[in-house]
């Protein structure tokens, strides 16, 4: 029989707590808590992504039995599972961080393996990590900036004269 972590609470709100807090990682992508609360939420969390895989009937009311909030089991359905088509399991991942101030509780990041932070995309949808590889055009820049570059430019020209001469 596996062994089951029961996180120092009675079986009530043991599951209560983790039917919310599969909705909120299934809902946000990523999610902070201690270490083993996110070892144990791997795993349910694991099988429900496994359901929606299924996309049957069954499955959907499996889910919404689960899961607490309507738009998330649709995000689950229509999001989630057909981006893990191609994956058996392992879907979540655990990330140490250390203890926690206060009561040195152990505490860890738990994300979905396909998790793109929000930060990282600007407003358009575009990922700010790409770099642009056109160079700026002018009328990018500032006039203050353009003025400097100019005097810059001027100030190079005039000393590669006079080494010349």
């Amino acid at each position: 029989m596996p062994s089951v972590r029961k996180l120092g609470r009675p079986t009530d709100q043991r599951r209560a707590m983790l039917r919310g807090m599969v909705t909120l990682l299934l809902d946000k992508g990523r999610i902070e808590t201690t270490l083993y609360r996110a070892k144990e939420l791997k795993r349910v969390a694991d099988k429900m992504i496994t359901v929606g895989k299924k996309n049957t009937l069954a499955a959907k009311r499996d889910a919404f039995a689960y899961i607490t909030k309507e738009e998330v089991v649709k995000k689950l359905f229509d999001k989630i599972a057909p981006s893990f088509e191609d994956r058996h399991g392992g879907y979540t991942r655990v990330l140490k961080l250390g203890p926690r101030r206060g009561d040195g509780a152990e505490m860890a990041i738990i994300e979905l393996v396909n998790y793109v932070p929000k930060d990282k995309k600007d407003k358009d949808g575009k990922d700010k990590n790409k770099k642009d590889k056109g160079k700026a055009k002018k009328s990018d820049k500032p006039d203050k900036i353009e003025k400097a570059d100019k005097a810059d430019k001027s100030e190079k020209s005039e000393k590669s004269e006079d080494k010349k001469d």
